[in-house]
């Protein structure tokens, strides 16, 4: 399989050596700010870029009927416009806002655990996410997900917002630590007890391996589609 990478940052570099150790050429290696290249090379795009760029890259991939998988967070304000574009031109597109295999079942867990919880009112609901200290947006994609999953589930939450909270909002407490490749904690609190959820990185070598097997998973495929997809779970 013919790969570009679109975003050749730490994350880029990562799903670089997967992907060869998987047995895939990667045919293009695109940084924030080249220009000439030819996408029409690649099998299937990888983004993994900048908010900045991002829907560019997904638009110029369904232009030119190349699958793209994207993980870049910080750009959703378009995702809208990406989905009526994959429509239109009858692409296929993946996007997660993490694409651990183990986040993927954190999610299911997280959603499972937001129904169980949905009538217990004395339970107070906060989420918690720590990055490395290069992360550009916050809170992240993921808790953001995580947060809108339990919205989706339970009964009084209806909105989330950074470091505050109330009885209807759901607080998302940003950290940035050095190399830190990503945990994320959700945590039920009454005055008797505590319940907690945690998913914790060791590396970047999770997410960059969902997003090369998301990668294979697509090509051949028109739609639009998500990780449950990919993992058939959910």
């Amino acid at each position: 399989m013919k790969i570009a990478l679109l975003g050749y940052g730490r994350m880029g570099q990562t799903i670089e050596q997967i992907a060869i150790k998987r047995g895939h050429t990667i045919v293009l290696k695109v940084d924030k700010d080249d220009t000439a290249y030819d996408i029409t090379k690649a099998d299937v795009a990888i983004d993994f870029s900048i908010p900045d760029v991002a829907f560019n890259n997904i638009s110029m991939c369904l232009n030119h009927q190349i699958p793209v998988i994207s993980g870049t967070t910080g750009w959703l304000h378009d995702y809208d416009k990406a989905i009526a574009l994959c429509k239109e031109k009858k692409g296929a597109f993946i996007y997660a806002s993490n694409y651990s295999l183990g986040v993927n079942i954190f999610f299911e867990l997280n959603k499972v655990l937001a129904k169980m919880m949905s009538n217990l009112k004395q339970y107070n609901i906060s989420l918690e996410e720590i990055h490395h200290t290069k992360k550009l947006d916050a809170p992240s994609g993921t808790a953001i997900s995580l947060a809108n999953d339990i919205i989706a589930k339970h009964s009084t939450y209806k909105n989330w917002a950074l470091h505050e909270g109330n009885d209807t909002t759901i607080p998302i407490i940003a950290k940035r630590i050095e190399d830190v490749p990503g945990t994320h904690t959700v945590t039920y609190e009454s005055d008797v007890d505590t319940i907690t959820i945690e998913h914790m990185a060791h590396n970047r070598g999770g997410f960059a391996l969902g997003a090369v097997i998301a990668a294979e998973w697509i090509v051949g495929k028109t739609g639009i589609f998500t990780m449950n997809d990919v993992l058939n779970i959910g």
